[in-house]
């Protein structure tokens, strides 16, 4: 029961307890009151009435006429008995009224019986004593004034209250608004969300938020010293001293993890450019001169961010071209702007800077296409100069047209044209128990499966994203409303910044909030780095209705993600490309053990992608990695 509740309940009770008191004290008071007014009454009466029948004695002594005298005067006045009595102790007169109150409840007359004394007075009869006069007023009056007294009572006393009620709501609001602060300050660091809140104004609650704020600015801290620190083992372990880029082992790891990621496109192209004979370059230009080129070259490579451009060796540079890249003319555009840089660098000293691209595909292996990209640069530099060699694989299919893709994308929304793949993702301890069903999006169109790689890119073109996306978290419900296992879905950054798809979103899991407590929604690390303040409304949106929340391919691009202590996420999956061969790389262990001590410290659940080889199962566990990514092993079955 909240705080709230029993301040109100207390009142409630406060209230009533003063308002029995009240009415008791009331009651008893008026009583009391009522009682010395009747018995006063009676006294009165019976001295008038004693007198009277004393006179009429002394001119009429007739017993008759004194009885009709003692009626007459009961039957105009309000009394409940009247006797005489002779003083030898026999009734003269004994006259009585039914003690029947109609207007009071008998409750009520049992409840606050009056205590009458009656009137006593002497009749005399010239000097002898004549009898004693008894007489007893009807208390029914005396009732029904102290019920009508207590019923106004009872209603000021409502409206006090009701007023009161009002007046109380509007203050305990004023005063609760802190309180509900610190509440909300207090499940948003059980949802490991450390926020900082304005100090209130009561001294009470002031010590205890200036201690959470403490704690979410330690955190804060914490999380922006250790991404420096992983931020600057990641460039010594990962990159070129010189230009930045990936050195050769962490750029053929990159090409590696995509090669083996369920979502990317289904071709991909990979470029090389050589500087031909680079000591001729370093002795013309100078090392200063020569180093500038080296850094032009990169920061060209380095253009696109959805490209990945790594320094092979000293003469060598590489490119992965963005998902979806249509091979030659993105490779023509990529060595004509490497060639305008090096005219403009070695413009008195010609420069031979042959450019090679292939085309491969993901049943390629790394080894394949490096043999093929280096057979490729060998004929580019027998031409000599600045040439470009493509090799396509034997392309000959024409590319898809503009308008069939569009045609596509639409007949797969209204046909509900989409296919959940199943990649099981297990925990490294506990007899591999189940963590949750990756499922990527592949679409069906006349009967070939395209990969969401290479259809997300034209989706967002159409501007359908978000339409794509709601599509496939509903399969994804549909799914888990089957089997009951809990599914992961990877929600592009296109779509966490569509509003429309958020909210539609938010309706779908509060329709189906046993479903959505089921359902794991994970963002790739470079959309989050792409707009972090999109992400952080999203993740505020999302995790009141229980979904997991997760961040996927992380690690290369962990420093540009921003606070992550104010999120509450539940999981994180390290990137492929640092695992792959982990347990022979000792730089990247060393990267991936700190990223995941990071991630525990703030609650995650830290998941590797992209594991082939059952050795590497042990390393996985030394660094800290809790479940991981079955890659179609047959190391990792259920038990």
């Amino acid at each position: 029961m909240s705080l709230i509740k029993q301040l109100w309940i207390a009142i409630v009770a406060i209230t009533f307890v003063a308002l029995g008191g009240s009415l008791a004290v009331g009651t008893l008071t008026a009583r009391q009151y009522l009682e010395q007014q009747l018995n006063i009454k009676n006294q009165d009466n019976a001295s008038v009435m004693a007198t009277a029948l004393t006179s009429q004695l002394l001119n009429d002594p007739d017993p008759v006429n004194l009885e009709l005298q003692i009626t007459a005067q009961f039957d105009v006045g309000h009394y409940r008995a009247i006797r005489l009595t002779a003083p030898d102790g026999a009734v003269i007169v004994d006259l009585r009224s039914d003690p029947r109150i109609d207007e009071v409840p008998e409750w009520f007359v049992r409840l606050t019986a009056i205590r009458e004394q009656p009137g006593v007075a002497h009749v005399t009869d010239k000097w002898q004593q004549f009898g004693t006069l008894a007489l007893e007023s009807h208390t029914g009056y005396v009732y029904a004034a102290l019920w009508h007294s207590i019923g106004q009572l009872l209603l000021w006393f409502l409206v006090t209250v009701a007023a009161a009620g009002c007046i109380g709501s509007l203050l305990l609001s004023r005063v609760t608004a802190p309180l509900r602060t610190l509440v909300n300050h207090a499940q948003a660091i059980g949802e490991r969300r450390f926020i900082v809140t304005p100090e209130p104004g009561a001294a009470e609650l002031k010590v205890v938020v200036r201690a959470m704020n403490a704690l979410s600015e330690r955190v804060r801290q914490m999380l922006a010293d250790e991404a420096q620190r992983l931020e600057h083992l990641r460039r010594q372990v990962q990159e070129d001293a010189l230009t930045g880029l990936l050195e050769r082992r962490q750029f053929l790891n990159a090409l590696a993890a995509r090669l083996a990621d369920p979502d990317a496109p289904a071709r991909g192209a990979l470029l090389i450019l050589r500087i031909c004979r680079l000591n001729e370059v370093n002795r013309d230009l100078g090392r200063t001169g020569a180093d500038q080129l080296l850094r032009a070259l990169a920061r060209t490579l380095e253009g696109d961010p959805d490209a990945v451009a790594g320094r092979l060796n000293g003469s060598d540079f590489a490119l992965l071209a963005p998902p979806a890249a249509d091979i030659e003319p993105w490779a023509r555009a990529t060595a004509a702007r490497l060639h305008d840089v090096a005219g403009r660098h070695a413009d008195a000293a010609p420069l031979a800077l042959p450019v090679a691209a292939v085309l491969y595909g993901q049943d390629d292996t790394v080894a394949n296409i490096l043999a093929r990209l280096d057979t490729a640069l060998a004929e580019a530099e027998l031409e000599g100069g600045r040439a470009l060699r493509i090799d396509t694989l034997g392309e000959t299919a024409a590319p898809r047209t503009q308008e069939q893709w569009r045609d596509i994308l639409t007949a797969a929304l209204a046909e509900n044209g989409f296919h959940l793949g199943t990649t099981p993702v297990r925990a490294l301890q506990g007899k591999n128990r189940l963590i949750h069903n990756e499922a990527p999006v592949d679409l069906l169109a006349a009967g070939v499966t395209i990969k969401s790689g290479d259809f997300l890119p034209w989706a967002a073109r159409f501007g359908l994203t978000g339409r794509l996306g709601l599509a496939a978290i509903r399969a994804a419900l549909e799914r888990i409303h089957a089997g009951d296992k809990p599914v992961a879905l990877t929600i592009s950054a296109l779509a966490f910044q569509d509003g429309h798809f958020v909210t539609e979103l938010i309706a779908l899991l509060r329709a189906s909030p046993r479903l959505a407590r089921r359902l794991w929604l994970e963002v790739p690390e470079d959309g989050i780095a792409r707009d972090p303040g999109a992400f952080h409304a999203f993740c505020l949106a999302i995790k009141p209705l229980a979904s997991k929340l997760g961040i996927k391919h992380a690690g290369p691009r962990f420093s540009a993600l921003g606070d992550l202590h104010d999120l509450g996420l539940d999981y994180i999956k390290i990137d492929a490309s640092l695992l792959h061969d982990i347990d022979g790389n000792e730089g990247n262990q060393s990267f991936v053990r700190s990223l995941a001590m990071l991630a525990h410290a703030l609650g995650l659940t830290v998941i590797a992608e992209g594991i082939d080889r059952p050795e590497q199962q042990e390393t996985l566990v030394d660094l800290g990695f809790d479940a991981i990514r079955d890659q179609g092993s047959e190391f990792l079955h259920d038990s």
